[in-house]
């Protein structure tokens, strides 16, 4: 009886251990997924340009949102542009940090139509990395991006012709 007891005690520890690391892992890991599959509009992060350039044509649209701890003025430089899939494309999103002192922010962005994120593709984008600005310091940030090839030929994607790329910007506390 104090042997199951005992080995009951050992397998209850290990089971909250393990729901202990699941918890830590689950953010990372659902991180990966969403990258993976373009989940939630989450998008892909290129390594190289694209190589094949197809006719059909997109609207990308850009919006800016700031949250309200974050002390800068942040929007898109351009509304929309329209490029062809496939084609490699950049916008610039304009920071401006409206205090007397140094603040380093973290862009977060999703993509929409939710189902269009696995095939918008970031070749470079300020949101890879924090952004620190000096007081009153402006800066433009580039996003250099390219609508997946394979976005023509997905029979899902025919009613997509608007693709939103939405940032918003948090401040980064270590």
């Amino acid at each position: 009886m104090a042997t199951s007891r005992n080995n009951l005690g050992i397998i209850l520890a290990f089971v909250a251990i393990g729901m202990v690391g699941v918890a830590f892992a689950s953010v990372p890991l659902y991180q990966m997924f969403c990258q993976a599959t373009g989940f939630g509009g989450t998008t892909k992060r290129a390594v190289a340009p694209s190589t094949g350039v197809r006719d059909r044509v997109l609207t990308v649209r850009f919006n800016a949102n700031i949250d309200k701890k974050l002390p800068w003025h942040f929007k898109p430089k351009q509304l929309q542009i329209k490029v062809r899939v496939g084609e490699n494309a950049m916008a610039y999103y304009e920071s401006y940090n409206y205090s007397a002192e140094p603040i380093t922010g973290m862009a977060i962005y999703n993509v929409t139509p939710d189902k269009a994120g696995k095939y918008f593709s970031k070749i470079a984008c300020f949101c890879f990395d924090e952004q620190r600005l000096m007081p009153h310091q402006r800066v433009d940030m580039p996003v250099l991006f390219y609508i997946d090839p394979e976005f023509a030929d997905d029979p899902a994607m025919n009613d997509v012709q608007t693709i939103t790329l939405s940032y918003t910007f948090y401040k980064f506390e270590q």
